[in-house]
């Protein structure tokens, strides 16, 4: 989804604007994740952007859209730009190393 969302209407409200974009995202968002994987894949990954414009979007997580969607409308945007890329990803495990012994003592090098 690249969008530019026009938040200006001669009978709708603002309000009733913003409510339907952020509609309009979780719907998609929905479409989406429901969508058939690769094999190779765990879930669907999210590439976004938001910005008042396309060229001034910046990279946001997936769960700062909403956040990001009422700050236009504090701020009383006409219009913002969304963009949102569905990625299949895999999860990665973060494997930490065991840097202290059993018995809880710190791991230390003997020369």
């Amino acid at each position: 989804m690249k969008k530019n969302f026009a938040l200006s209407h001669p009978k709708i409200a603002y309000p009733r604007l913003i409510e339907a974009a952020k509609g309009d995202v979780k719907k998609y968002l929905k479409r989406e994740r429901n969508k058939k994987l690769p094999d190779w894949a765990d879930y669907w990954g999210f590439d976004c952007k938001f910005g008042q414009t396309k060229e001034t979007a910046e990279v946001i997580r997936t769960a700062k859209i909403n956040e990001n969607i009422s700050y236009a409308e504090s701020q009383a945007w006409t219009s913002f730009y969304l963009e949102i890329l569905a990625v299949p990803t895999e999860r990665v495990v973060n494997v930490q190393e065991d840097d202290e012994q059993d018995d809880g003592e710190p791991f230390t090098e003997e020369e």
